[in-house]
């Protein structure tokens, strides 16, 4: 599995529409590392992929993040 160098970064704001922490984190993470597959952020994040990848979808119906095939990242 590949580490990312994770650099001190602020965010501004996360997105009023994220409610639960699990989705919080998810996209605070995507927002802070660029783009990531679903397997770096399972083991970067600690969850199950079930978790990440239901967490991930809800992201990207509401148009926060997207995904080219295999890596997700924040829309822009």
């Amino acid at each position: 599995m590949m580490h990312q160098q994770l650099t001190s970064q602020q965010v501004e704001s996360l997105p009023a529409n994220l409610s639960s922490p699990q989705s919080k984190l998810v996209y605070l993470y995507l927002e802070v590392t660029g783009e990531t597959t679903l397997d770096e952020l399972a083991g970067a994040l600690s969850m199950q992929k079930i978790d990440v990848l239901s967490v991930v979808r809800s992201l990207a119906d509401d148009d926060l993040i997207e995904c080219d095939g295999t890596h997700y990242q924040c829309c822009t």
